[in-house]
C-alpha cells in the first residue's frame, strides 16, 4: 500500500490477507496430519526401524517447509534499493519453498505406495535398466522445469512475452543476456528466465514422450504401463 497500491481498499486488502492466512493455516493442518499420526503409530509400536527413520525425515521436512515459507515471505517485506516500487518475494527463496514442497510430496507418495502396493519382481534386463535410468533422468528434468517456474513467478517473467513459440517477433530475444555477469541472467533476467522455462518445458514433454515410446517396446506389468501412460497424459495436459 505504501509503495505501490495506494488506491487499495480495505476489502481488497482483506482478500489477499485471507488468501495468505488460509495458506498458512492449511500448511499447519498438513503438519499436524503428519506429526500426530506419526506420534500415535510410534507409540503403538506399529513402525519398523526403517519406517521410523522415514517418518522422522518426513516430519522434519514438513517443519523445514514451514520455516522456508516464513523465510520466503519475510523477503517480500524487506526494502530493496533496486526494486523499491515493486514489493515481491525473493525468487530464490520461492524456488526453494516450491522445491522442498515437491520433495515432500514425492517422498510421501513414494512411501505410501511402497506400503500399499507390493513391489514387482522383474528380471533385471538391459532394457529395463535403461528404462529405469531414463525415468530417473526425466524426473530430474521435470523437477528442474518446476523450479524454473518458481523463478518465472518470482520475477513476474510471464508478463514479459505472451506469444509462442516466438518471443515477440524473434526466436531468441535481444535482451537474453542483458545482465552482467552472464550467470545472473539465468536467475535474475525475466526474459532469460521465461526463455529457459519454455525450453525446459518443451524438453520435459519430449522426454516424457520418448519414455512412453521406449516403454512400449518392453513387456511391463499393467500397473507400470498405466503409470507411464498417465504421465504422458498429464504432461500434455500441463
Amino acid at each position: 500500500f505504501n509503495s505501490l497500491n495506494h488506491d487499495m481498499t480495505l476489502t481488497e486488502f482483506k482478500f489477499i490477507w485471507y488468501m495468505e492466512y488460509s495458506h498458512r493455516m492449511w500448511g499447519r493442518v498438513v503438519g499436524l496430519a503428519y506429526i500426530l499420526p506419526a506420534a500415535y503409530f510410534w507409540r503403538k509400536g506399529w513402525l519398523s526401524r526403517p519406517m521410523k527413520g522415514c517418518v522422522l525425515a518426513l516430519c522434519g521436512l514438513v517443519c523445514f517447509q514451514g520455516l522456508l515459507g516464513w523465510y520466503m515471505v519475510k523477503s517480500g517485506l524487506e526494502e530493496k534499493p533496486d526494486s523499491y516500487d515493486i514489493p515481491r518475494v525473493s525468487q530464490y527463496r520461492l524456488a526453494a519453498h516450491l522445491g522442498s514442497a515437491l520433495v515432500l510430496y514425492s517422498a510421501s507418495l513414494w512411501t505410501g505406495l511402497s506400503l500399499l502396493l507390493p513391489r514387482h519382481k522383474l528380471p533385471e534386463s538391459r532394457q529395463l535398466l535403461r528404462l529405469r535410468q531414463f525415468a530417473h533422468g526425466t524426473t530430474a528434468l521435470i523437477f528442474l522445469t518446476a523450479l524454473s517456474g518458481a523463478f518465472v513467478a518470482g520475477l513476474d517473467a510471464g508478463l514479459v512475452y505472451n506469444s509462442f513459440p516466438k518471443m515477440g517477433e524473434r526466436w531468441i530475444p535481444d535482451d537474453l543476456l542483458a545482465f552482467s555477469p552472464m550467470l545472473r541472467n539465468i536467475f535474475e533476467n525475466p526474459t532469460t528466465v521465461q526463455f529457459d522455462h519454455r525450453i525446459l518445458g518443451i524438453a520435459s514433454v519430449t522426454a516424457v514422450t520418448a519414455l512412453y515410446l521406449f516403454s512400449r517396446k518392453i513387456p511391463l506389468p499393467r500397473r507400470t504401463r498405466m503409470a507411464v501412460t498417465s504421465l504422458l497424459a498429464v504432461a500434455y495436459m500441463q
